[in-house]
């Protein structure tokens, strides 16, 4: 089973894949972990990207497109995989149509006010990079790593008005993605709001529907 997840930052995109790819029995693939794949093993498109990111550039839809082809020819893609930061671009989705067929498009649904209490509650070891959460996982002790005794510290894109900017990026990039799945009829939106378990559960019986 070939499958997109879309949805907004926050709406535990990463979370719902990891569960979702051990029922399914398929890997999960970001477009992050084949960048940093083809980095670390010093791949010709690996040095491509480095030099594109280290310049501040944005990696082109031919580069991506040419990276995902790539991993979808693995082995470990014969039954199927989750798709997670791809396609982002309607080209991008035109030349995945071209090299497999997709069964659906998950599009996770969050409003932008629990989108911004869930990111910017974030706080993070600057040492380790654990992450914390000041109401669904926090510290023992507030504002402290249980470990190593630092200061937690919130990242700069977790404050309200970073998290709000991305989420009209977002919106201006995924709207006409959403849009093209829309008209093939591929699109299934589940409501991202309740525990993972339960988004978990709808996503299945939406998928066996």
């Amino acid at each position: 089973m070939n499958i997109v997840l879309l949805g907004p930052p926050g709406a535990g995109k990463g979370t719902l894949a990891a569960l979702l790819k051990n029922e399914l029995n398929v890997p999960h693939i970001s477009t992050g972990d084949i960048f940093r794949s083809n980095i670390k093993n010093g791949t010709e498109l690996g040095k491509k990207v480095q030099g594109i990111l280290a310049s501040g550039g944005l990696v082109p839809d031919e580069v991506t497109i040419e990276m995902v082809r790539d991993r979808l020819a693995s082995d470990d893609t014969a039954s199927g995989y989750i798709l997670d930061g791809f396609p982002r671009t309607i080209p991008q989705a035109e030349a995945l149509s071209e090299m497999a067929e997709l069964e659906a498009v998950i599009n996770f649904v969050l409003s932008d006010d629990e989108v911004v209490k869930r990111l910017s509650g974030r706080r993070l070891c600057p040492s380790t990079g654990r992450i914390y959460h000041i109401v669904s996982n926090p510290p023992k002790q507030e504002g402290i790593d249980d470990e190593t005794g630092e200061p937690l510290i919130q990242r700069d894109d977790d404050k309200p008005e970073a998290i709000r900017h991305r989420l009209e990026v977002y919106r201006a990039e995924t709207a006409p993605l959403i849009g093209y799945y829309k008209e093939k009829g591929k699109i299934i939106d589940i409501d991202a709001s309740p525990s993972p378990e339960t988004v978990l559960s709808s996503v299945i019986a939406a998928l066996k529907a």
